[in-house]
């Protein structure tokens, strides 16, 4: 006679969680989109800007193309070594007058390190932190030049997070037939 004695521990290691059925240890899998997401948000821990933080990463056939992250073109210095925004000093509207801004946007910084042929058909998956509270950007979209450079890149849709587990998914067609440079004041 044998006896077995089974002891049955469920571990939480971060966002990896268990559950047990017949006997049978299952993983509950982050599902795709959040899982890109996911990457995005660790990209945009890279950034440099003192008010908000995006992460891009750019996905074609579930692979990772390019990704980038809101700084300072190459060479020049970054708002967070300055230690100053100069938008923030002039009290600029979030949405309005990027000429000011020291920061290439991280959808501009994903795309230009990718080919146009490898992004056609491809996927923009975007995260946004405000810089002082680590909390999400609220309604986070694209600007109106890298909707531009979006469209132009062949990228089919974006997807951007809302908070950790709800996000919204755009297709890009939608930004060629609502043409919001037509009219509008140009921030979102």
């Amino acid at each position: 006679m044998r006896i077995i004695i089974i002891f049955i521990s469920i571990y939480k290691i971060e966002n990896i969680k268990m559950t047990i059925t017949k006997g049978k240890i299952l993983l509950k899998r982050t599902d795709k989109i959040n899982y890109y997401l996911d990457i995005a948000e660790t990209v945009l821990e890279r950034g440099t800007c003192l008010r908000r933080n995006y992460g891009a990463i750019i996905v074609k056939n579930d692979e990772i193309i390019a990704t980038g992250y809101t700084g300072a073109p190459r060479g020049r210095k970054n708002c967070s070594d300055l230690g100053y925004c100069r938008r923030e000093q002039l009290n600029v509207k979030r949405g309005t007058q990027y000429e000011l801004s020291r920061s290439v946007h991280a959808e501009a910084n994903a795309i230009i390190s990718a080919s146009r042929r490898d992004m056609i058909g491809s996927d923009l998956y975007l995260v946004g932190h405000d810089a002082k509270t680590g909390e999400y950007v609220e309604n986070a979209n694209s600007c109106t030049m890298c909707k531009r450079l979006i469209i132009n890149s062949g990228i089919e849709r974006v997807i951007i997070r809302d908070n950790k587990e709800d996000y919204r998914i755009i297709p890009v067609l939608e930004w060629i037939e609502n043409d919001d440079s037509l009219d509008g004041d140009g921030s979102y």
